[in-house]
This record gives C-alpha cells, structure tokens and sequence, in this order.
C-alpha cells in the first residue's frame, strides 16, 4: 500500500514525506521535476501535478492513501476536486486534505473560500477523508528577519483581534499522523475535521514584545497598513494573491482567528502533544540568527 504526498517538495509535503519514512511507510511524491527533487531513499518519485489530469490518474494508480496540498492558485478549486475526484476513482479509501482555519467565516479571501468549497464536496460525497485546517503559519514570519533585526519592527499588519498561529512542523507531524492512522486502518475511516492551530491567541503588540525578548532588543509593532501590504506582496508575487492576503489580514484584524481551548485540545490529540508556542518558536529563531 502506497501513500501518495502532493506538494512533496514545499516546506509541510516534504517534511509529511520525512515523518512518514521514518514509520515504515511506503510512499510515492508527486512532482514537476523529478530528477531536481532530493527525497529519502525509498521514496518513488513521480512526475506532475494537481493541474495535469492525465499524471494524477497515472500517480494514482496503486495509491491508498493521499495527501491533498494545492498550493493557491488561480485555478486552486478545480485542482482540488479533480483530484479528489480521480482518488475516488481510483479507489482511494484514505484522503488527507489540508484546508484553512476559519475556511466558512472568511468568505472574501478566496483561497479560504476555495478551500471551504471543497470541504463541501468531501461532506457531499462523504468521502473518507481528514480535513486539517490550519491557521497562519509562524513560518512566515520567518521572512520579518530584516526589519526585526534592522529597524525593530514587526511588520505584518496582523492587528489586535488575536491569531492562533501554528507551527508548520506540528502541521505536517498531524497530517502523517492522520495519514498512518488511515493506511493502517483495517477498515474505511469516517470523516474527520481538525482544526489546526497553536495555543495562543497573538496580536500584533503581542508579538512584538515576544521577538522584544527573543532578540534582546527593543522591537515595535509596525501598525495595521493594509496598502503597504499590498503594496510590498506585488513586489514578488502576482497581484491576485496580493490582493486574496490583503483580504486574508484584513479579516484578522476586523474578525480575528482565535482557537478554542477544546479545538486547540483536539489537534493536541491528534498530534500527541501539546502544539508548539510563538515564544518557543521566536526564540528558536533568534538563536538561529545569533548564530548566522
């Protein structure tokens, strides 16, 4: 039986790949380019994507269980429900699909209201699958290291109604947990939903006073500037997604994104820990930085 792991060479698909090596399983990982791809010995490598009909049937054939992660897209949608679709074809008895915290709230963010569609369709259709919903990575902050560092600023404009942000390696240790706990089911699990998310409720002026002691330095929220967001993601990134972001921050400052204790308690279970903390998080990084 074979576990096949979309987005294999992205920060959560490779390490899901890394976790699930390591408990024995077999695993195949779907990539553009695999001759360029570095995975763990034993793991089949094979060539396409979400987006490419004929390659997802090819990948799936054999397949048991599959990790779904469509990366946002113009066309996120239709790559998610046709793979879901061609899995169910193909006789799939086990899906791990990765959606977003608060997937039904934010209606405007289209890459959360793209996720929730396909949610729909796993309830629909009562496919066997686990829904993780993750809320903002603390990955990304990863890239405030030059105005942390340079001008003292936290610069992303999260504002101050509180997110429950989550590590990206507790998101992929759930997912091959979920993955595992499905390929080695003897029968078809039921449907599942988790909501994926740390155990603190972070504002802006909150994390500015974590990184003020992880970095041993003065650090200072940077303020809720939707424009100048927007503004800096069109410097790198198309501005459809610049603009789905903006929409994304905007809601976390009118709405937010806080966890109750009881989701945060059932993602513990299903990762078999206590998820990791900002604080932890920002001073494994400082360190790193120190250490540069």
């Amino acid at each position: 039986m074979t576990i096949l792991v979309t987005g294999s060479t992205g920060r959560i698909g490779s390490a899901v790949i890394d976790h699930l090596v390591a408990a024995g399983a077999a695993v195949r990982a779907l990539t553009r380019s695999p001759e360029k791809a570095r995975f763990p010995s034993g793991v089949e490598a094979a060539r396409g994507d979400p987006a490419d009909i004929d390659a997802m049937r090819a990948a799936l054939v054999g397949v048991d269980t599959l990790f779904l992660l469509v990366a946002n897209a113009p066309d996120e949608l239709t790559q998610a429900i046709t793979t879901l679709s061609l899995a169910r074809d193909a006789g799939v008895r086990g899906i791990v699909y990765l959606s977003v915290f608060k997937s039904e709230a934010f209606v405007d963010a289209p890459h959360f209201s793209g996720k929730h569609a396909v949610e729909r369709m796993i309830a629909a259709l009562d496919l066997p699958a686990t829904v993780l919903r993750p809320s903002y990575f603390m990955q990304n902050d990863l890239a405030q290291k030059e105005p942390l560092l340079g001008a003292g600023l936290y610069a992303v404009p999260l504002g101050q109604a509180g997110v429950s942000m989550v590590d990206v390696r507790d998101i992929a240790e759930a997912a091959a947990n979920a993955l595992l706990r499905r390929e080695r089911a003897a029968d078809r699990l039921p449907a599942e939903i988790y909501d994926v998310v740390g155990p603190d409720a972070l504002t802006g002026d909150a994390l500015a006073e974590i990184w003020s002691e992880a970095l041993g330095r003065a650090v200072r929220y940077g303020g809720d500037d939707l424009d100048a967001l927007e503004q800096r993601l069109r410097s790198f990134a198309p501005a459809w997604l610049a603009y789905d972001l903006r929409v994304m921050m905007r809601r976390y400052q009118e709405d937010g994104a806080v966890a109750a204790e009881a989701e945060v308690a059932d993602f513990a279970r299903l990762l078999g820990r206590k998820p990791r903390s900002y604080r932890d998080f920002a001073g494994e990084v400082a360190r790193d930085w120190r250490g540069a």
